[in-house]
């Protein structure tokens, strides 16, 4: 199996050493993604439904870079700084996964980069 990065400017360019994306065979591996607007690199302000969307738009453009999408994720991890969040990030969370969501954790964490309220990582199917 051979390992390629994926990129696109669509999403957050990395602030660390690791890539957005890696595909392996028909997998795609995510990285965490923050509520950080692509265009401007600086973190969306507003409540945790607000970062949700946002993180989620990020993932979605990654996906899209990989040939994947929102149906063809298997899993995803879903940090929150605070639990009390947690129905305000579902009710968001639900609405780019519709029927058939994928395998999920949701942990509390006690901070997250840059202080934001959500992050979320995943593993999706990629065609070809």
């Amino acid at each position: 199996m051979s390992k390629q990065t994926i990129s696109t400017p669509a999403a957050p360019a990395a602030i660390g050493p690791y890539s957005q994306a890696i595909r392996s065979g028909n997998l795609v591996f995510i990285s965490g993604q923050i509520p950080l607007d692509p265009e401007t690199g600086k973190i969306v302000e507003g409540d945790a439904a607000v970062q949700t969307a946002r993180v989620l738009q990020n993932l979605s453009a990654i996906l899209e870079a990989a040939g994947s999408s929102f149906a063809q994720v298997l899993k995803t991890t879903v940090y929150l700084r605070d639990m009390a969040d947690f129905t305000m990030m579902n009710e968001v969370y639900a609405r780019f996964f519709g029927d058939c969501p994928p395998a999920r954790a949701t942990v509390g964490v006690s901070r997250l980069p840059r202080d934001v309220s959500v992050e979320i990582d995943l593993i999706a199917e990629v065609e070809g």
